[in-house]
């Protein structure tokens, strides 16, 4: 169940802010309220400015949810916590900068709680576009938050690699034959973080991020099925309803757009405190999603109203 509580915050000019953001809200739904009573017309340009209200203010006057994860979240995050200091996690990074709004902030939250548990970690991907992507998540999270791992012993980036379902029908018995060297043309025989790892059926999971082909459904039928390796997934919104029927069974978790990466980061900062000052967009961007929503919500409630009056006003 989703549950979203408003965090209750000391009193400073952003709050303020909020406050009378909320209160012109407000003020305006009372009104348009007592027009509907009245069954009187209300002009759709209305409409529309209220809908930018409700999405600009939160963006203005930040607005943060605390989130409590779903089943579906928390098990992904259950399984990363409780593997042993040292497994190998494989980050598929399958997404361009179109879906990268949604996705990168769990591709942020993959990559943080996988270096605070001391996981080894190697990054890919199926996109041409996801190498720049897995690039940006390297330079801001991996470097500046981590600046002590080492490459090619805590973590390794193996880049973009044409092919779709090739790759993974390759990587499934043997990675070296796809790939012979990470983005430096660093031998994967050189490096001690593939020390015993020779396929993907040596990892203990992969997390695949994404929502497009080759993604998630490719990496359950190409390597999670016929190699029983554990798959998580992190996807847009979008696709998140046609991969839920995979979980729990080919799925550890999912995380399904802005909500899913809200509540990982959530959960997150629940259990290291230390990255509660950490950028969080997934959480910075559920304020105006929610916000625009309930005023949404309100207007199919006032319509309503509206119409029932008018239409018992004609009966008579």
């Amino acid at each position: 169940m989703i549950d979203s509580v408003p965090r209750i915050l000391p009193i400073s000019a952003s709050n303020i802010g909020v406050i009378i953001s909320m209160g012109i809200v407000g003020a305006g739904m009372l009104w348009l309220l007592l027009r509907s009573l009245r069954a009187r017309d209300v002009d759709r340009r209305v409409v529309f400015l209220f809908i930018f209200v409700s999405v600009s203010a939160p963006i203005l006057f930040p607005i943060t949810f605390s989130e409590t994860p779903t089943l579906v979240v928390k098990e992904l995050f259950d399984r990363v916590e409780n593997l042993p200091s040292g497994s190998h996690v494989l980050l598929s990074f399958d997404f361009d900068p179109a879906m990268a709004p949604e996705v990168q902030p769990m591709a942020n939250a993959f990559t943080r709680h996988c270096m605070s548990k001391g996981h080894k970690v190697i990054f890919m991907s199926l996109w041409a576009t996801g190498q720049s992507l897995l690039n940006q998540t390297m330079q801001s999270v991996v470097v500046q938050e981590f600046p002590e791992k080492r490459d090619g012993i805590d973590f390794i980036n193996l880049g973009y690699k044409a092919g779709n379902e090739g790759v993974l029908n390759v990587i499934i018995s043997n990675f070296r034959k796809m790939f012979p060297t990470d983005v430096n043309s660093i031998s994967l025989d050189s490096a001690e973080i593939f020390d015993g790892i020779k396929s993907c059926q040596d990892l203990d999971l992969v997390i695949s991020i994404g929502g497009g082909k080759p993604g998630i459904k490719e990496w359950v039928l190409f390597v999670g099925d016929p190699g029983r390796v554990p798959i998580g997934a992190g996807v847009a919104a979008v696709v998140a309803p046609q991969l839920y029927p995979y979980f729990p069974k080919q799925l550890l978790g999912l995380l399904g757009g802005v909500k899913g990466a809200a509540e990982y980061e959530s959960e997150l900062v629940r259990h290291y405190p230390r990255f509660e000052d950490t950028d969080k967009p997934g959480l910075r961007m559920m304020g105006p999603q929610t916000f625009a929503h309930v005023v949404i919500m309100a207007f199919i409630v006032l319509g309503n109203i509206s119409y029932f009056i008018s239409r018992r006003r004609g009966s008579k």
